[in-house]
């Protein structure tokens, strides 16, 4: 397995959209789910997208609390119309972070590593990640969907001032003998 180099905003691969994957079990399609597993994790991600490796490809892999898989030709459905807003990152911006809105219930199905259709419904965080992950197949990336930019920036500020306030003290005088 590999570490993939990944594709920071501003590369093209990054805005296209991705061409569907023929055949998921050729070795070729299976060494690249691993390889994208394996720099997932070495990223501390939640998941990444083909084309976040340079690979225009629909095909992601993502975290399911200790479980990773991968989802080829992956199709995402809302599944209500309301919105709630999140802070996402993503290993193609570091460093910043980003407030968007996004369903918290979704659908989803697509082919798993085996080829065989899988589906599902998700909520919470899984639903974000998907949908975050979707997309990227789209050719979109999360500032694209944020409905205020004023919600975006580095993550060592975000923590900053987002932090509790500490109570200031006055500096004590020293006495005087």
């Amino acid at each position: 397995m590999a570490i993939l180099k990944i594709a920071r905003m501003g590369h093209p691969v990054l805005l296209r959209r991705a061409e569907p994957v023929e055949d998921p079990t050729v070795p070729e399609m299976r060494r690249l789910a691993r390889d994208m597993a394996e720099t997932m994790v070495d990223a501390g991600g939640l998941g990444l997208a083909a084309p976040q490796v340079h690979v225009p490809l629909r095909l992601f892999v993502m975290r399911d609390g200790e479980r990773v898989f991968a989802l080829f030709n992956p199709e995402v459905t809302p599944l209500t119309e309301e919105r709630e807003a999140g802070w996402e990152g993503c290993l193609s911006i570091p460093g910043l972070r980003g407030e968007v809105p996004r369903a918290p219930r979704i659908a989803w199905r697509g082919l798993d590593a085996e080829g065989r259709a899988v589906s599902g419904e998700a909520d919470g965080m899984a639903a974000r990640v998907m949908q975050h992950e979707f997309d990227h197949l789209e050719g979109l990336l999360y500032p694209m969907r944020m409905a205020d930019l004023a919600r975006l920036g580095f993550v060592e500020e975000l923590s900053r001032h987002q932090a509790p306030q500490r109570p200031v003290r006055a500096p004590v005088e020293e006495e005087k003998a």
